[in-house]
C-alpha cells in the first residue's frame, strides 16, 4: 500500500522532509492542500483514542502510512496478526463455553479433550467461513479488482482493525459478565466496516453490508460447529453408559 493523505486519501511520494535529527517538515497534499499525515508528530496515545472514536483518518494512518510495506516486514506482520486473532478469537470461545457450561478439577480427559476440540473447531471452521465469505463479498459488492497483493492489504486491514478483541484480556483479570464478549463483537464489526472503507475507498452502507454478511455467516457456522460436536459428545456419554459392565 502507498502512502495516503490523511483527510482525502490521494497518494502521496513521502509525508514529511527531514533537514536535520528532530527537524523535520510535514509535507502537504497536492489534492486537498492539507498537512498529509499530522499524526506523525502526536502521540500513539492520541492515535489510539482516534481510532477508538472510528476516525477514517486514524485509520488511514494506520494503514497505509504506519503499517507501510516498505518499512517493515509486511509477511511476518501478516501471520503474527493472523495468529493474535485465532488466539484472541479462542479465548472468547473459551470464555462463551465456560459460563454456558461446568467447568472443574473433576472433569475427565475425554471431557476436557472434547471441550477444546470444540473450541479448536469452532475457531478454525469459524474464520475460514469469516475469511471466504468476506473475500467474496468484498469482490462482488465493492467490485475490488483481484490480486494476491489486494487481497493481502485486505486481509491486513481486517485483523488489524479487530484490535478490539484485545479488550478481552481485562476478563483475564475482572469477573466481566458474558454480555461484555457481544458489546465487543459489535464494536469490532464497526470497526471493520471503517477499515475496510479506508482501503478500498467505497461507501459506508455497502461496506457495512459486506462485513455484518461476513460476521454473521462466521456466526451460524459457529453454532452450527457446536452444535453437532455437542450433539457427538452426548451420544458418546450415551453409548458409555450403555456399555455393560461385568465384574467377576
Amino acid at each position: 500500500m502507498e502512502l495516503r493523505c490523511i483527510h482525502c486519501g490521494f497518494p502521496i511520494k513521502t509525508l514529511f522532509l527531514q533537514y536535520s535529527p528532530g527537524n523535520i517538515r510535514l509535507m502537504k497534499c497536492e489534492n486537498c492542500k492539507a498537512v498529509a499525515d499530522e499524526y506523525i508528530e502526536c502521540e500513539s496515545m492520541i492515535v489510539l483514542i482516534d481510532l477508538i472514536l472510528h476516525k477514517p483518518k486514524a485509520y488511514r494512518h494506520l494503514l497505509f502510512n504506519l503499517l507501510n510495506p516498505q518499512t517493515l516486514n509486511f509477511q511476518g506482520l501478516l501471520w503474527k496478526s493472523a495468529l493474535g486473532f485465532l488466539l484472541l478469537d479462542a479465548y472468547r470461545i473459551l470464555v462463551l463455553t465456560r459460563s454456558e457450561e461446568e467447568w472443574g478439577l473433576s472433569m475427565s480427559f475425554s471431557s476436557l479433550f472434547w471441550r477444546f476440540s470444540k473450541i479448536l473447531m469452532d475457531v478454525l471452521f469459524g474464520n475460514l467461513a469469516f475469511l471466504s465469505i468476506f473475500l467474496l463479498a468484498t469482490r462482488n459488492l465493492l467490485n475490488t479488482v483481484g490480486g494476491a497483493s489486494r487481497y493481502k492489504n485486505l486481509l491486513l486491514a481486517i485483523l488489524i482493525s479487530s484490535y478490539f478483541k484485545i479488550f478481552l484480556i481485562a476478563m483475564m483479570v475482572w469477573e466481566l459478565p458474558s454480555s461484555v464478549i457481544f458489546i465487543i463483537d459489535v464494536f469490532v464489526l464497526s470497526s471493520n466496516t471503517v477499515a475496510l472503507k479506508v482501503v478500498t475507498g467505497s461507501g459506508m452502507s455497502r461496506c457495512a453490508e459486506t462485513c455484518f454478511v461476513a460476521h454473521a455467516v462466521k456466526l451460524f457456522v459457529s453454532q452450527l460447529t457446536v452444535f453437532h460436536s455437542s450433539r457427538f459428545l452426548q451420544d458418546s456419554k450415551i453409548l458409555t453408559c450403555e456399555m455393560p459392565i461385568y465384574s467377576m
